[in-house]
Parts: C-alpha cells; structure tokens; sequence
C-alpha cells in the first residue's frame, strides 16, 4: 500500500500546480485586455452602433483574446503537470492551442494549423531565450546589492595603472602628488611650495 502511494506521488522536483484555476485567472486578464481592443474597435467604426457595440458588433475580439489566454495557460500548466517537468515544451504546446483558438476565427485548416505553429514557435523561442526582454533572470539566491559590488570590484582598476595611462591632473591623481608637484616646482623655478601632510589637509 505505502509502495503503491509513493508511485503515485510526484517527483521532488517538480510541483504540480493548479491548471484550472491559472486558465480562469489567463482568461480573465486576456478576457479584459480583448475588451480594451473591442472597446477601440468599437470608437473606430465610421457607423454609431451605441456603447454595447463592443459586446455586439466586435464581441468576437473578447472571446478570441479570453480563448486563446485560457487554452495557453490551461494546456500549458496541465503539460506541465503530466510531463512532470516544467520547460519549453510545455510552453509550445501552449502556444500552439492558443494559436488555434485565433486561427478558428478565420475556418480553414491551414489557418488553425499556421497560427498554432506560429504562435508556438514564437512562445517557445521567447521562453527558450530567458522568458524576459531583459535576457535571463538572476540567480534568486545572489543578493543584488554584493553581487554589483562584485562586478565594481572586478572591473575596477588601480590607480596606479590609470594614471600610467592618463598621466595626473584633471581629478585623476595619486598618493604623493603633493610632494613631486611641490619637488617640480623646485627645480624649475627655485621656489620651495609648502607641502601639507595628509593630516593637515583632513583638519
């Protein structure tokens, strides 16, 4: 019995999520953003069809945008579910059915095929790429503060190297250029410059 149990369990790296309850939340948000762009169409129409025109002159811009987020999210998250692995795959199954959802608006098989395999292909390589615009997340358990003070350090170069290469003045010097500035002036012109001390100079 407790062996029967074990097998049934899912594996430790994974954790099964809810896949009914993510497609209610996608269909509502993409739900509402369908009626942002029915509400558009709606002001855009040369004819006056009256403020329910977003529900029934271009209604079909809602149901498409609620499908296609509710399919992508419910097949993806159940993919992920019996799979027991949460990759890109599961992202281009998603895509896919999403796909289909706006190709059904056009009925033909080669648009429901072509708009899946589209969208698939679109999602899977955005997912495969880091899933952001802004490339690959950052390890959660780096804190950021000490990790950009690590890459200020490594990059960071000494003073010594960068006045070899700019030469002083200009904000740029190094420890003692009181004294050699003050030794200059002694030699070219005979006047002897008072040096203060570091001390001197903090007081």
């Amino acid at each position: 019995m407790a062996e029967h149990a074990q097998e049934e369990l899912p594996s430790a790296g994974y954790q099964p999520k809810d896949a009914l309850g993510a497609a209610i939340k996608a269909t509502m948000v993409t739900g509402a953003a369908g009626t942002f762009i029915s509400t558009i169409q709606n002001t855009l129409t040369k004819q006056n069809v009256g403020a329910f025109g977003i529900f029934t002159r271009t209604g079909g811009t809602i149901a498409v945008f609620a499908a296609m987020g509710g399919a992508y999210e419910f097949t993806k998250t159940a993919s992920a579910n019996l799979r027991q692995k949460d990759d890109t795959y599961n992202t281009a199954i998603g895509g896919f059915f999403s796909g289909t959802m706006l190709g059904l608006r056009f009925r033909s098989a080669p648009a429901v095929i072509g708009y899946g395999s589209g969208l698939a292909i679109l999602l899977a390589a955005f997912q495969y790429t880091g899933g952001t615009l802004s490339g690959f997340a950052r390890d959660p358990n780096v804190d950021e503060v000490a990790r950009k003070e690590y890459l200020r350090k490594n990059r960071r170069r000494s003073i010594e190297e960068t006045v070899n290469e700019l030469g002083e003045g200009r904000g740029v010097y190094a420890p003692g250029y009181e004294q050699r500035r003050a030794e200059r002036i002694k030699e070219r012109y005979g006047i002897d410059v008072p040096v203060q001390s570091p001390l001197e100079t903090a007081s």
